[in-house]
């Protein structure tokens, strides 16, 4: 009889215990990229210099090579790199869907991004500026009291237009593209931006021009889901900027694509 119940304990003991000998599924996104073997990032496809398509529709632009550095830092080969286009208005929610691992696509550390997002340290610092036509004679941004200016929807710029101009009219569109389309379509007289974005239009179309002054500092950095899954990733990312930083590479980067401060 002993034996009898001494059998159906431990029995009862392996079927109540058996469940840890199972691996625990792996949560750490570092550990998921290594192991799945491939890094996938949102990156823009609207933003030159930064992220764009060239002439035969690859991506290509600054921060697109910068996941590729990433990725070989990572995964030993830049091959390894799927790239997931998003825009202004999509992006976080595209990352916070785990359609991606992170960001790198223009977008700039604020107070509110901070409370639903984690950023690696700044990898470049831009600034707000604003795309005028040729024909315009507007000098500043108080000259746009009570006119109409295009912003792009999920940036910083309609915060920074309030404060700046409370009387601006705006109009918000989803990409950049779209947004340049409607100045040269009469429908605005200006679009508000991160300065390395507008140079780029202003530099391939001669109809339009940047206005000198800067209106804020905007710090670009990676963004991650706001998580402690996150946490292992995003140390490594701030070791590998860092590490392009202090040797160079970074600079150099910038100087390549034109937008070294």
């Amino acid at each position: 009889m002993l034996n009898k119940i001494f059998t159906l304990l431990l029995f009862l003991a392996l079927i109540t215990c058996g469940c840890t000998s199972k691996k625990e599924p792996v949560t750490d996104d570092l550990t998921q990229i290594i192991q799945r073997d491939q890094l996938i990032i949102g990156v823009r496809q609207d933003t030159p210099p930064f992220g764009f398509r060239d002439k035969d529709g690859n991506l290509t632009g600054y921060d697109i090579e910068l996941a590729k550095i990433l990725t070989k830092y990572l995964l030993g080969d830049e091959n390894k790199l799927k790239l997931v286009p998003v825009t202004a208005s999509d992006r976080i929610r595209i990352l916070n869907s785990q359609q991606t691992d992170m960001l790198i696509a223009t977008i700039s550390i604020t107070p509110q991004r901070q409370h639903i997002l984690h950023f690696s340290i700044p990898y470049y610092i831009a600034g707000q500026a604003i795309l005028v036509k040729n024909s315009s004679n507007a000098t500043s941004i108080s000259d746009f009291e009570g006119k109409k200016l295009i912003i792009i929807y999920g940036s910083t710029s309609e915060r920074d237009l309030r404060t700046n101009v409370p009387g601006v009219k705006l109009l918000g569109y989803k990409t950049y593209n779209e947004a340049v389309a409607a100045l040269k379509a009469g429908k605005a007289e200006g679009i508000v931006a991160d300065d390395t974005i507008l140079s780029g239009y202003a530099y391939n179309d001669k109809s339009l021009k940047l206005l000198p002054k800067r209106y804020s500092k905007e710090p670009y950095a990676i963004a991650f889901r706001s998580e402690t899954n996150s946490v292992s990733l995003i140390e490594k990312v701030n070791y590998i900027i860092k590490d392009l930083q202090s040797s160079g590479q970074l600079n150099k980067l910038q100087e390549k694509w034109e937008i070294k401060n």
